[in-house]
């Protein structure tokens, strides 16, 4: 049965206030939480200082998010959901300019997530959660990699035995999944910034595809260096 409206303010009388409309605080949290972690690393980043940033108490913090934990999870599942996305992709790839366009559409993936890649080891060994879900990621990764091989030779692109398939998908999934290390590496101070992101990226998806090099014809091959050149210097394509 319907509630009667209050006299004066119009109200359901039901013993309690009108309904608010859905807050986004929670979502807000996750998105000022990402932005902290890529900048500083998630270990450098406390629960005080993302309340702090958004100008909460601790208090409306701990509602949203008990533990820190929380926070990760619920970035990694974002990551998750879209990677999902992206990696569905694979099986329509037949050549290198669509496999191109996939790696750089998961290495963009990977920067706006770059923390969970920065600090891998680290949150694995403390989160039980996100180390059996990554455990699932590598291998939907491993599966779109061989996917994605299996498409280049499907097209054309490139010839590969069966049994050479396996271990190439798992180079390219290690190179994926180390790559932001890698750049970190070279260069602490400057490499994880977001004005070297583009560098970072292209060298990334060309690295990957360059495990194939030796296996593609020769117009696939001259195209994936045309691809690279318009992000890496001629010295880092080997042109």
């Amino acid at each position: 049965m319907p509630h009667e409206p209050d006299a004066r303010s119009g109200a359901p009388r039901d013993g309690g206030r009108p309904k608010k409309a859905p807050r986004r605080t929670a979502e807000r949290i996750l998105e000022v939480t990402l932005e902290l972690f890529n900048r500083f690393g998630e270990p450098n980043v406390s629960t005080t200082l993302i309340s702090a940033e958004m100008k909460i108490s601790p208090g409306n913090l701990y509602y949203h998010y008990p533990a820190k934990d929380q926070l990760i999870n619920g970035l990694a599942d974002r990551y998750e959901r879209t990677l999902a996305e992206i990696l569905d992709g694979a099986e329509g790839v037949e050549n290198v300019e669509d496999a191109w366009l996939l790696l750089h559409l998961l290495f963009e993936l990977i920067w706006t997530y770059r923390f969970l890649y920065r600090d891998l080891n680290d949150l694995l060994s403390k989160n039980r959660r996100l180390e059996t879900h990554f455990q699932a990621v590598l291998q939907r990764k491993s599966r779109a990699m061989a996917a994605l091989l299996a498409g280049l030779a499907r097209g054309g692109a490139a010839r590969l035995t069966r049994e050479a398939a396996a271990p190439m998908a798992t180079a390219m999934v290690v190179v994926l999944t180390y790559w932001l290390s890698y750049e970190y590496v070279r260069d602490p101070r400057h490499a994880l910034e977001p004005e070297n992101s583009a560098a970072a990226l292209g060298r990334g998806a060309y690295h990957v595809l360059a495990l194939l090099l030796p296996l593609l014809d020769e117009a696939s091959r001259a195209h994936l260096q045309h691809l690279a050149a318009a992000y890496l210097p001629a010295g880092e394509t080997g042109r």
